[in-house]
């Protein structure tokens, strides 16, 4: 009797203990089970964080010249008043008994050639002059405009966006300079003002900043 009344105090406590972790893992489930993650506190991402995307400009593109004929000629150069003067006779423009300097450079072919984009770039005007014949201008990168005069054949429109290289039509005649026959006069504007386009021909954008 002795021994059996020893061992209670010991065996009662350890039931108690047993029974007390049980009640609180069962609480801690159900409590756990209560509470599912609601959905709408989760964010999530559809669409690009970026904004707008930049286009890179390649500033190693040369400019080329408007065709690709390797048999293409100048017959008339732009008016430089610092070159030298067989160079300037071959710069100016008779017209109705009128001497006038030529703005831009003129490429001279027996028979028609094909014209191309100098640059990438969107056309921002296309019409006909009685003078100069069919003319396209077209906008590029670093404020540069090309001028494609004395043209027979346009294959462009105004908005309609060029890559370089791209044929744009084909040369003919014109009646301010009938004596070069079939040709292109082509005129080049940076910021406005117009340039010697043979100081552009072959050379990057760097190098025509």
């Amino acid at each position: 009797m002795n021994k059996r009344l020893k061992l209670k105090p010991f065996v009662l406590p350890s039931i108690y203990l047993v029974l007390v972790v049980s009640l609180v893992a069962t609480v801690f489930l159900t409590t756990k089970k209560q509470a599912p993650v609601e959905e709408e506190d989760i964010t999530y991402v559809s669409e690009s964080i970026v904004e707008e995307e930049v286009p890179v400009i390649n500033t190693e593109v040369k400019m080329i010249y408007p065709y690709t004929d390797t048999n293409v000629k100048v017959g008339k150069y732009f008016y430089d008043y610092q070159a030298e003067e067989a160079k300037q006779e071959q710069s100016i423009i008779y017209h109705e008994n009128t001497y006038m300097q030529n703005s831009g450079v003129d490429f001279v072919l027996d028979n028609p050639f094909d014209v191309v984009a100098v640059l990438d770039g969107t056309v921002i005007s296309v019409k006909n002059d009685e003078l100069l014949g069919n003319i396209v201008e077209i906008q590029h990168e670093n404020d540069f405009i090309s001028v494609y005069q004395s043209m027979s054949e346009v294959s462009v429109k105004k908005d309609d966006v060029v890559t370089q290289g791209q044929i744009i039509g084909k040369t003919g005649e014109n009646k301010l300079d009938a004596n070069l026959k079939n040709h292109l006069h082509f005129e080049l504007f940076h910021k406005g003002q117009v340039v010697n386009p043979e100081n552009y021909f072959e050379k990057t954008l760097q190098e025509q900043e």
